[in-house]
């Protein structure tokens, strides 16, 4: 069977890093396919993105033309516009990781391995994996509303010259100083419950933010969102208690809940902006869902 590969490649991925590393990429590409013998039936083509949200329309278009494995060359962003192109389809999603944070790739095995990536396009192993659903988009890392969404937005638009945890942490510190509590009501599976609250993160991968390991026990095909809820606390306490999230040791914390579920609602006032996989979504109130086994996704192979 002959396997054709369309990566989309958004030259602005990890603040330009993706644009620049396009030639290391498709030397990569051209060394496997010419290093093994059944090369013939293998194809790929990289599309590179102008605009935001073109991910998803190429990856669309790709998938309905039967394209086997469709690839996101970027970061975190540019996994999840492709994923809300291909869902659906039979094609298979898979990732070049080049973005800032790279935090599905930690999740997966592929955090800062290109070359193991660009083989995991050819030998790597399908498996079917969950896809969350927050206002009407896919995600498969982290969504959520609150001080975690202000801060993935600042961190977004900061400084070029920072980047993954350290344009975290910045945003961090930028933010702590004028967020405030909110009150969140929260649905989950079902059971009602009201609190003041700073955020919920709602996880299907363990990692956002450039490494912080916001559940650190969630599973790819579990059928279970791992929500993070963090209930209103003193800025000290939040600043000496915030390097923890890095070695997912938080959630043993008292102001820290961690909890499981398929259908989460989150109303909040006042009103919250919500984070999908890095990106600003609107604003609470929200209902997020979780499709079981909805994508397959290529994981590295055995060896690389």
């Amino acid at each position: 069977m002959i396997r054709s590969a369309v990566i989309i490649l958004n030259p602005a991925g990890g603040r330009g890093r993706a644009g620049r590393r396009r030639a290391e990429v498709e030397r990569l590409l051209a060394s496997y396919v010419s290093s093994h013998r059944d090369s013939d039936d293998l194809s790929w083509e990289i599309v590179e993105t102008r605009s935001s949200g073109e991910a998803t329309e190429i990856a669309s278009r790709a998938a309905k033309r039967g394209t086997t494995i469709v690839a996101a060359a970027g970061g975190d962003g540019t996994l999840s516009e492709v994923l809300n192109g291909v869902i659906g389809s039979n094609a298979c999603l898979a990732l070049l990781p080049l973005g800032t944070g790279n935090d599905f790739a930690r999740s997966v095995g592929l955090h800062d391995n290109l070359p193991r990536a660009v083989f995991t396009l050819f030998q790597g192993q399908p498996r079917s994996i969950d896809v969350g659903v927050a206002a009407g988009r896919h995600f498969l890392n982290v969504s959520g509303c609150g001080f975690d969404a202000v801060v993935a937005d600042r961190a977004n638009h900061g400084p070029k010259w920072l980047s993954g945890a350290v344009a975290y942490l910045w945003a961090v510190l930028g933010e702590l100083a004028r967020y405030r509590a909110a009150e969140f009501t929260l649905e989950v599976d079902g059971k009602v419950r009201t609190l003041r609250a700073m955020m919920c993160s709602v996880a299907n991968a363990q990692t956002y933010g450039g490494g912080m390991r916001i559940a650190p026990d969630a599973q790819l095909d579990d059928g279970l969102f791992d929500l993070c809820l963090l209930s209103e606390t003193s800025k000290i306490e939040f600043i000496l208690a915030f390097p923890r999230v890095f070695r997912g040791t938080h959630t043993t914390h008292p102001k820290i809940e961690m909890l499981r579920a398929s259908k989460v609602r989150i109303e909040t006032t006042p009103p919250l902006p919500l984070l999908v996989d890095g990106e600003i979504c609107g604003t609470t109130p929200v209902e997020f869902t979780i499709l079981p086994r909805a994508i397959q996704f290529l994981f590295p192979a055995t060896r690389s």
